[in-house]
């Protein structure tokens, strides 16, 4: 089985919602993705998608984006991302589901021989974003990292999707990054990053975890290849 990631996919949800504002890169910009997929990813691959996967306000719209998704080569995860409104009920999420597509909310999907888990995450302390009022929810988001891999079988490797990086510009420790090295996480793979801010993204290994930036953008429009067990 062969792992890839991607993430970032900004389908418009109903509406047209075109993405080349932010680049001519992103022309038919999905159209490129499945191009890439169909040529890379076999029935028995697994694909993980770190959010932010339709411009959906509302469930129901992003129907015909989770259709196209489920509709792809291979077993798909996704998490939610900071701009998937249209994700309340985790329940009518899955029932939206098919064809080896799974969702992870404050859970995690176990298969043969890895363990999915995953948060949204949240913006860091020390981001110039970061304000008083993102502590409550950073925390909560740490929470909800370590409930998901409570539900992981330890006993395969961890890979845990998360939307936000876990950590600030200057890649200091976070409660992500404690969560992670506490419970042995192979990789994390993260997205929210496009254009310029991927210029200073880490990648590599640290601490005993490997990070991997899946923007769409960053990875040229293409499922990342990330390992093979």
């Amino acid at each position: 089985m062969k792992i890839f990631a991607i993430s970032d996919l900004h389908l418009p949800g109903h509406d047209d919602k075109p993405m080349n504002k932010f680049g001519h890169n992103w022309d038919d910009h999905f159209n490129k993705i499945k191009m890439s997929w169909n040529k890379m990813v076999a029935d028995d691959d697994l694909v993980l998608i770190s959010g932010d996967i339709s411009w959906a306000m509302h469930t129901e719209d992003a129907a015909d984006d989770l259709n196209d998704i489920c509709s792809l080569s291979g077993t798909k995860i996704i998490i939610k991302g900071n701009h998937d409104y249209w994700w309340n009920s985790i329940t009518k999420v899955r029932s939206m589901l098919s064809n080896n597509t799974y969702a992870i909310q404050n859970d995690a999907v176990n298969l043969d021989k890895v363990s999915i888990v995953g948060s949204r995450g949240w913006l860091c302390p020390g981001s110039p974003e970061f304000k008083q009022s993102d502590t409550k929810i950073y925390e909560r988001e740490a929470s909800r990292l370590e409930m998901s891999i409570k539900y992981a079988d330890k006993s395969k490797p961890l890979i845990c999707m998360i939307h936000y990086p876990p950590f600030n510009e200057r890649r200091e420790d976070s409660l992500f990054t404690q969560v992670l090295e506490k419970y042995g996480i192979k990789y994390v793979l993260y997205g929210h990053l496009h254009g310029k801010a991927c210029q200073n993204a880490f990648e590599g290994e640290r601490n005993g975890v490997t990070y991997r930036l899946c923007s769409a953008d960053f990875v040229k429009f293409s499922p990342t290849f990330i390992d093979e067990l």
